[in-house]
């Protein structure tokens, strides 16, 4: 056992695990009771997520910060229903993970710090998605990375339909950032027009996203905190997209990997479907570099 790795527990609110991993300054504070969510990811002494605690600590609001889990769906849906086997079904966006509680399943120091939560399907999901299902993921802080390793399981009897993603808030005061990515094109959101891909992104000003559309490669790198440092992000090819976002004022850009955009469970054009009994495995880390 690396005895620079370790897992604390602590009361604040809710109850905390935080992942240290001493060799690199580096922890990872995550909620399982407010969706499941990490809302601190400080590595190599550099906090990277943006947290507004009020809606941390607010039980009946969406957090604005850490990384929300999204699922069975990552962004908004025509008038927030959508329709299955000729039922229709609202459900709020970015789907029901983020605002229920997880289980926390078991944790190790054994060659990393890591957690690994659960979340499955009951009769408060199956109103807004009537689907059986298990979420396992594992938060492992590993030589200064993080890592997320998930496991969506169907244990229904049809297939399952979900695109799930992340929403982390990356601290910065600038909107204005140059990714380091292969997308060649963007949709822009606020004006529904795809645009080149040429330097820097300006998001100030924006009120809706804009959405990386042909990356190639399932990684990006933008600045750090204050511009220091690279922050990258890896994840897995069912990633397809990249969504940036920010707010007018508050200090964050959020680079959100997808596996679908905004109300595909409403077009059905390029819809995941997950046969019954089957387990899809993904995986997403963040890293950090110092200049």
């Amino acid at each position: 056992m690396n005895s620079n790795y370790q897992v604390h527990v602590r009361e604040d609110i809710y109850t905390l695990y935080t992942l240290q991993d001493s060799a690199t300054d580096s922890s990872v504070t995550v909620c399982p009771e407010r969706g499941g969510i990490a809302i601190s990811c400080r590595l190599k002494g550099e906090e990277l997520f943006f947290l507004d605690r009020d809606t941390f600590i607010d039980t009946e609001a969406n957090i604005r910060g850490g990384n929300p889990v999204l699922f069975p769906i990552c962004g908004q849906l025509a008038e927030g229903s959508y329709e299955w086997d000729g039922v229709t079904y609202s459900m709020r966006n970015h789907g029901v993970a983020r605002n229920r509680a997880w289980e926390v399943v078991s944790t190790s120091t054994e060659g990393e710090a890591s957690m690994t939560l659960r979340l499955q399907s009951g009769e408060g999901t199956r109103v807004e998605y009537p689907f059986d299902f298990e979420l396992l993921f594992t938060y492992a802080l590993v030589d200064g990375t993080l890592q997320i390793r998930q496991s969506y399981r169907n244990l229904s009897d049809s297939a399952m339909p979900f695109y799930a993603g992340f929403h982390p808030y990356f601290r910065t005061v600038s909107k204005n950032l140059v990714y380091g990515t292969d997308a060649a094109r963007y949709l822009d959101y606020n004006d529904h027009v795809v645009k080149p891909v040429h330097g820097s992104i300006d998001l100030d000003g924006l009120k809706e996203s804009v959405a990386l559309l042909d990356a190639a490669r399932r990684e990006i790198t933008f600045p750090g905190p204050e511009g220091s440092g690279l922050v990258r992000i890896s994840y897995s090819d069912v990633f397809k997209y990249v969504v940036l976002w920010q707010v007018d004022d508050k200090p964050f850009v959020c680079v959100e990997p997808w596996m679908a955009l905004n109300k595909e469970l409403n077009r059905k054009d390029e819809l995941f479907m997950l046969p019954a009994g089957d387990t899809l495995d993904a995986q997403l880390s963040i890293g950090y570099s110092r200049d």
